[in-house]
């Protein structure tokens, strides 16, 4: 439904009375009372406003945004004649209350395209509008300029605008806006000046500026209001970093080869190391007891020594299940330190919520009924051919959804209890998707602020569905898009098609994928990924051992060889580091970049550039960041350059869409500062560039643009 609000029914006269404004850069004209009008109940308004975005299936979903994060505002406005019009994107904060008004600009010449961006301020369910709105300025400062130089209606054209912009200065609440069309509409009904002058009073600079920040509108259309689940940062942003607590302080008796376990105390020592690196969350793997009956040996092995722990996704032994700590990894009050091990550091802690079990879980002889019963009598195991997973029963929604569901609930809750906010859940894809949309919506109702990741690499459509259902973030299909060609689809379609519902988090490796482009790309691959995926979105993520370059993967797999997984893996990372062997600094580097500047923390601000080179991409970010107490509004724009082959020196002429950096002026030879932010280098750029990048020495440029 569309609210036209005009006080006037047809005939329009052709000098129409101004909205209101408020704010300088913004139109935050208020909107009469509707009118009553011909066109309520119809579908179309007086100014057509139609194709908004973002909205998920007319709004029955509320789209994605993170607090403080812009948000990509789109429609189509457009009316009948030749009259300008306008387009302006109306944000409303939890208590209904307008808050944000954006003038919205062209986006496509020809196609009555708008775009615009709001930036929510506080978490919490806003919404948002479009008005589209006849634009009285400029279409009297068309038909004036064309009419006058045609020697037609010129002393109509001139009373005209002397009465438009004399309404203007009686209206607006700026006083310097207000003498600024004051003394232009003096000017216009001046008979003692030529009509050049006259004409040129009415449409100068001073006054096109005052108009931009008070436009001059008539017969507003409002859309519908649309919903915006505003989150949390977290939700939609931060450095992800995953390791075995097991495996942190693990030691093997070098006469027998037997291992002790790492606990929680140990893996505790690597946080400080964790911090340092930069990253906001650390990711455990599930921490319950391991099941023994069909226990996975050493890569993948049906066969099980005494003395090999198991994978920890078979979840449930004598020892308890999902509301249990292995007892080699310590106690609940050493889980309670960890957290606040890493809560001193700044970090979070992101627990697997893997919804599956061993065949000794308590759940497999207390609740059969969760479970899918062969003919045989016997349980089914997981499968995702050709791949077996004999040591795990998933679960079945559809015996006792309410028994099953309550008690997930209950699991949930008790380790939000214990101090986690994050959820990393193990193959979503594999559960009813109304579970998702329930559970998440109660914990969310309760417990507001607790993130749910989704581990889906599946098809699309579920992806898009499991995002709609409350999942504030996933992994993603970065992981195989290797080519620029492949980047460049990937990168448009997560930050401009699918950002509404789908939050993505590009993890570079996890414990389950070691891409050939890892395996074969030598460390120059490992360093273009991370580039990638800390520059390229907000959330990104690396799997321990990624800084050690770890890329030999078990024959015939996509997995680490010796996975840590079934076994346990003591790894060196000081000693890697002083040898200069240790892809730590450079990862470090990036996420003091990503901290640095807000630009890298949005989703929706990436734009594409061209490349002469078939193997070298370009991307820019960019973000107004408004004034705090400490710090005056100001652009932050990122631009990077990066050759995507490994094995190869790649040259070649960039060009920038200089539209896109919102670059204040240039220098008088078109260029502008950049600084390089990897090496430290400073260079004039515009609009054409020559780089040259030896992957094997530095395959990317991180450019700022200097203010």
């Amino acid at each position: 439904m569309f609210v036209t609000t005009s006080k006037r029914v047809p005939p329009v006269p052709a000098t129409r009375r101004p909205g209101t404004q408020a704010a300088a850069g913004q139109d935050t004209a208020a909107a009469p009372a509707p009118a009553a009008s011909p066109a309520e109940g119809l579908r179309f308004g007086r100014i057509p406003v139609t194709a908004v975005q973002p909205v998920i299936e007319g709004g029955r979903f509320p789209a994605k945004a993170v607090r403080g994060g812009d948000v990509a505002i789109r429609a189509v406005v457009f009316r009948e004649g030749h009259d300008a019009v306008g387009a302006t994107a109306v944000l409303l904060d939890p208590s209904g209350k307008e808050v944000q008004r954006a003038r919205m600009t062209p986006r496509g010449k020809g196609t009555d395209a708008w775009g615009g961006t709001l930036t929510p301020t506080a978490v919490g369910d806003w919404q948002f509008a479009v008005e589209g709105w006849t634009d009285v300025y400029a279409t009297w400062a068309h038909n004036a300029q064309v009419k006058i130089n045609a020697g037609v209606d010129v002393d109509v054209m001139l009373a005209e605008g002397h009465l438009l912009l004399s309404t203007a200065a009686t209206s607006t609440p700026h006083p310097e806006d207000a003498k600024t069309f004051k003394q232009a509409a003096k000017a216009l009904a001046d008979v003692s000046l030529n009509t050049n002058d006259r004409l040129a009073a009415g449409t100068g600079a001073r006054v096109r500026a005052a108009v931009a920040r008070y436009p001059l509108r008539d017969l507003v259309t409002r859309s519908q209001n649309y919903p915006l689940k505003v989150e949390r940062d977290a939700a939609g942003r931060g450095a992800w970093y995953e390791f075995f607590p097991r495996s942190e302080g693990a030691r093997r008796d070098p006469d027998t080869g037997v291992w002790t376990s790492g606990t929680l105390t140990t893996a505790a020592r690597r946080l400080p190391a964790v911090a340092a690196m930069g990253f906001d969350v650390v990711y455990l793997p599930p921490i319950h007891p391991i099941g023994a009956v069909n226990r996975k040996g050493p890569n993948n092995s049906l066969v099980a020594g005494p003395g090999d722990p198991g994978s920890p996704w078979a979840i449930g032994s004598a020892a308890g299940g999902h509301d249990a700590i292995h007892p080699d990894l310590g106690t609940f009050e050493d889980f309670d330190a960890f957290v606040a091990a890493a809560r001193e550091l700044e970090l979070e802690v992101a627990l697997d919520l893997a919804l599956q079990c061993a065949p000794d879980h308590p759940w497999a002889t207390e609740h059969p009924e969760w479970f899918t019963t062969r003919l045989d009598g016997t349980i089914a195991y997981a499968e995702n051919p050709p791949k077996k997973y004999q040591d795990i029963y998933p679960l079945n929604f559809d015996n006792d959804p309410a028994g099953l569901s309550a008690e997930i609930l209950r699991i949930v809750r008790l380790w939000i209890s214990h101090g986690v906010m994050i959820f990393r859940v193990d193959n979503p894809h594999t559960k009813p998707v109304w579970f998702w949309e329930w559970l998440i919506g109660t914990v969310n109702a309760e417990s507001p602020g607790v993130v749910f990741l989704a581990e889906a690499f599946t098809r699309p459509a579920m992806m898009a569905a499991l995002g709609r259902a409350g999942f504030q973030q996933s992994y993603s299909y970065f992981t195989w898009r290797n080519t620029k060609e492949e980047l460049e689809e990937y990168l448009q379609h997560v930050s401009r098609e699918s950002a509404a519902y789908f939050r993505p988090n590009f993890f570079v490796n996890t414990p389950d994928i070691l891409t050939e482009y890892l395996q074969y790309g030598g460390p120059a691959a490992f360093k273009i990924r991370a580039v990638l995926a800390a520059m390229g979105s907000p959330l990104w993520g690396m799997y321990a051992g990624y800084e050690l370059f770890e890329h030999v993967a078990r024959p015939g797999s996509e997995e680490n060889i010796d996975n840590e997984k079934y076994e346990y893996k003591a790894r060196d990372f000081a000693a890697a580091e002083a040898a200069g062997k240790s892809l730590a600094p450079f990862v470090t580097l990036l996420n003091t970049i990503r901290r640095a500047h807000p630009a890298l923390l949005d989703l929706e601000n990436l734009t594409l550039h061209r490349s002469s080179d078939d193997a070298t991409l370009v991307f820019s970010k960019h973000k107004a960041v408004a004034a705090t107490a400490h710090a005056p509004a100001r652009k932050d724009t990122i631009i990077v350059v990066i050759n995507v082959d490994p094995h190869s020196m790649r040259e070649g002429q960039v060009t920038l869409d200089l539209d896109a950096l919102e670059l204040d002026g240039l220098s008088p030879d078109g260029t502008f500062i950049v600084d390089e932010l990897i090496t430290g280098a400073t260079w004039n750029w515009g609009k054409q560039n020559y780089f040259r990048l030896d992957a094997h020495l530095e395959p990317a440029h991180i450019l700022h643009v200097r203010r």
